[in-house]
């Protein structure tokens, strides 16, 4: 067991702030989603997304605005906290919002960044809402007609896709919903909230004796883990309480053995490869989330939290390094330590 919990600090939230503050606006190199539909689609990042064209993708650059609104909640004293102000007052403006719209409006979009960047982009409205400064409130207005829209495609497409994706990466459903389930309560998003628990309990609830087969070569998330995730916000504690006996009936032998150990991650300069790195933090989180559900007297809170620990320490000196693995995984160290 890790002697000491990772914690986060003003420092080391300063060190994440740093990190994004670096490339948010950072055009190139750029891996784009696009579909073209004509010769006149062929366009740089910025062109096409005047507010997220940085930070390597789309989605990237989203999270990487949710981290800076975050560290600035959390520590609005912080050095880095006037360049995030300047930085949301120059990007999150009604006009650049409306060019992002834009973008999504044209033909064969409805797919973009679905699920992924549409539960982030909520992600980052819900924490600006919690903001309650005035420039918090600016912003979360400005931003509401684009969060309005990810809203819109959700329950537009949930009702249809009867079958859930179980992968560890961004195409996992597990993951959307968790995200958009904390923005409709922060919102107070009743219609959105029920459509999420439906479908998660719906895809999940008969899940049982889960078979760890993970991880897989690049991902960044437990197929595993971010399911419980999931359902603990969905389902009261004693409900999730049974659930959790069936899904993973052995944790309390710390089995499946492969959600105990930290990934190995060979090569960082390899995009796909460095995923791993994100898994390990991911799964921090998720520890650190699913052992809130057990007493401090049932043993399965303590495997989970030391779980977390040696995953934290596996993942968080290597948030910085190469780009590949610098552009997004500060976020991912964020969402476990808060």
């Amino acid at each position: 067991m890790s002697s000491a919990p990772p914690s986060l600090t003003p420092e080391l939230a300063s060190r994440f702030a740093r990190l994004v503050l670096s490339h948010i606006t950072r055009e190139y190199p750029s891996g784009i989603q696009h579909v073209l539909s004509g010769p006149t689609d062929v366009r740089g990042p910025r062109e096409l997304h005047p507010i997220f064209f940085g930070s390597f993708d789309w989605h990237s650059c989203v999270h990487g605005y949710w981290l800076l609104a975050t560290v600035l909640r959390l520590f609005p004293d912080n050095a880095e906290a006037p360049e995030i102000r300047q930085l949301f007052d120059a990007q999150v403006t009604p006009g650049k919002v409306r060019g992002e719209l834009e973008y999504l409006a044209q033909p064969l979009r409805n797919t973009f960044e679905r699920p992924y960047g549409w539960a982030w982009l909520l992600m980052l409205c819900a924490e600006l809402h919690r903001h309650g400064t005035v420039d918090g409130k600016r912003w979360s207005k400005a931003l509401t007609p684009l969060a309005d829209e990810f809203v819109r495609r959700f329950l537009d497409f949930l009702p249809k896709a009867t079958y859930p994706t179980r992968v560890g990466t961004h195409f996992n459903s597990a993951f959307a919903l968790t995200l958009a389930l904390e923005y409709s309560e922060v919102m107070n998003d009743e219609l959105l909230r029920k459509l999420l628990a439906d479908k998660a309990t719906a895809w999940y609830q008969n899940d049982v004796d889960y078979q760890s087969w993970e991880p897989s070569g690049d991902d960044f998330l437990s197929p595993a883990l971010i399911e419980a995730e999931c359902m603990r916000r969905v389902l009261t504690a004693h409900d999730f309480q049974n659930w959790i006996k069936r899904f993973l009936p052995n944790l309390g032998g710390r089995q499946p053995m492969t959600l105990f150990e930290p990934a190995i991650v060979t090569d960082r300069t390899d995009g796909k490869i460095a995923h791993l790195d994100g898994l390990n933090l991911s799964r921090g989180w998720c520890w650190r989330s699913l052992a809130t559900v057990w007493p401090d007297t049932d043993p399965r809170r303590a495997i989970a939290l030391d779980a977390a620990d040696v995953h934290l320490a596996a993942g968080l000196s290597h948030v910085a390094g190469d780009y590949m693995g610098e552009h997004w995984l500060a976020t991912f160290a964020l969402l476990a330590l808060i």
